[in-house]
């Protein structure tokens, strides 16, 4: 295996919705079912001749219970008189979503690049439901795992610290609160750090996580608490088949599930994730595939109970990290002059943080490698060295069945741009995709879900759909 390292403002309408929608709170379970053939349904131009177990009728169908589907949901729910459907070939968090870190960070968005409104956005939406279920009289911290942690992006070369000032300039010239530490001040902040003579680090102290499956927990039953007034329902382990067309001008009008046919009056919302690149043209129902350029990109997180009383005061990155759109995109590039490449593209940055149980949490690999989740051991084992570098009381201790871990492995929604896709499908009225967030899909969830749904109430828009078209990806 050829490894490469890569190393070294709250919303103005917050107190009417927590009024209105207070009583509606405080459960993790695919959409696409793998090796679904469209020979398994008739094939027509348009409009399919099925006959299924159950009709129903909705204005929105999200295919796809990540956690960008569950939150393009509760938006149109929390934020429209819209009914809405979610379908799923398996349940919620069987992709991505629950094995990442829970980072809603901006201290690695660059300002004023296509994707730091999208981001900006969404942690200000995430701060505004912590502040909401505080003010339901619930914890943030339970609820949904929330800590404001701040984070710090690590340099260890002169090089990486001349960069990461002028970061910090970036980010403050963009209204966030930075700063840059030196060796000795890095070190009073985060005393478990390795400090070398080179070390410093961007510190962003408003930066959150959050536990994504609490997360997702919460959004599911705020989803379910309309269910009573007809306004949702899940459809879970019961695979999208077919979107249905109108023979006369082509338009969505509903989805064939395996078990139901699930009419649509105002929209389809498709957020496959990584799954979104490989829905062949049996779904689409159309002449030939569609082009969404999403391909999977399996990540390895490790999670130990603490060892030796560790505690990270914030969340850890290495500088390396923000580097891992540049490899990649050499590395697709080289699989497809030679798929056997594909294999073998990997890379392994630095990143950790402790948990609101106290667990550590310890990153984070990239791989392409077709939709494999089986767990890697050498990969583990680079994961947990890689930590040894750079926390002291790591050393020394190796890893193995005596200490208590859990492999957390998903497969994030690659774009080669770097950039999600979020809107309409060129050619399919009513069709949207929602997909290809890679490893920011937590983070930009809640800003995904109002754009998606300003699009289809004709909302204003706060942030430009532009740069996020299927039509502009090359």
């Amino acid at each position: 295996m050829a490894t490469s390292f890569v190393l070294p403002l709250r919303s103005a309408n917050l107190k009417r919705r927590n009024e209105e929608f207070g009583d509606r709170h405080l459960h993790c379970r695919r959409f696409y079912r793998d090796g679904v053939s469209s020979m398994e349904v008739r094939r027509s131009r348009f409009r399919c001749s099925v006959t299924a177990e159950k009709s129903r009728e909705f204005d929105v169908v999200v295919i796809g219970a990540g956690i960008i589907g569950l939150t393009v949901a509760r938006q149109f729910l929390i934020g429209s008189d819209l009914s809405v459907a979610v379908v799923d070939a398996r349940v919620p968090c069987s992709g991505a979503t629950g094995a990442g870190q829970g980072y809603i960070w901006m201290g690695h968005k660059t300002p004023e690049s296509d994707t730091w409104e999208l981001a900006l956005r969404g942690k200000q939406l995430w701060e505004d439901l912590a502040e909401s279920i505080r003010f339901q009289g619930m914890d943030p911290s339970i609820v949904l795992g929330w800590m404001k942690t701040g984070s710090l992006l690590i340099g260890r070369t002169m090089a990486e610290l001349e960069i990461l000032q002028e970061r910090v300039r970036m980010l403050n010239k963009a209204g966030l609160r930075a700063e840059f530490l030196f060796a000795k001040a890095l070190a009073l902040r985060e005393p478990s750090l390795d400090i070398g003579p080179y070390t410093g680090a961007a510190f962003v102290p408003d930066d959150c996580q959050l536990d994504a499956m609490r997360a997702v927990s919460y959004i599911e039953q705020v989803n379910r608490s309309f269910a009573s007034e007809g306004r949702y329902a899940e459809f879970f382990n019961d695979p999208a088949v077919r979107l249905l067309r109108s023979a006369e001008n082509g338009e969505v009008e509903g989805v064939q599930t395996s078990n139901n046919i699930l009419s649509c009056r105002r929209a389809v919302v498709i957020s496959a994730g990584a799954w979104s690149g490989f829905l062949d043209k049996g779904l689409w129902n159309t002449e030939k595939a569609l082009d969404v350029p999403v391909k999977p990109r399996k990540g390895h997180l490790v999670q130990v109970e603490n060892l030796n009383g560790i505690k990270l005061n914030h969340g850890l990155m290495e500088f390396g990290y923000m580097n891992h759109q540049a490899y990649s995109r050499s590395a697709v590039s080289s699989s497809q002059d030679d798929p056997a490449l594909e294999q073998d593209s990997l890379s392994i940055s630095f990143t950790a943080t402790t948990d609101h149980l106290g667990r550590l949490l310890l990153g984070s690999s990239r791989q392409f490698c077709g939709f494999n989740v089986d767990v890697d051991d050498l990969i583990v084992k680079h994961i947990w060295e890689r930590a040894q570098e750079f926390i002291p009381q790591l050393r020394g201790i190796p890893l193995d069945p005596s200490i208590h871990k859990q492999i957390r492995i998903g497969l994030r929604p690659y774009v080669p741009d770097g950039k999600p896709i979020i809107g309409p499908v060129p050619g399919i009225p009513k069709a949207l995709l929602a997909t290809g967030h890679e490893g920011s899909g937590l983070s930009m969830a809640l800003s995904t879900a109002e754009m998606i749904s300003n699009m289809v109430l004709s909302n204003g828009r706060c942030i430009d759909q532009t740069p996020f078209s299927l039509r502009g990806i090359q």
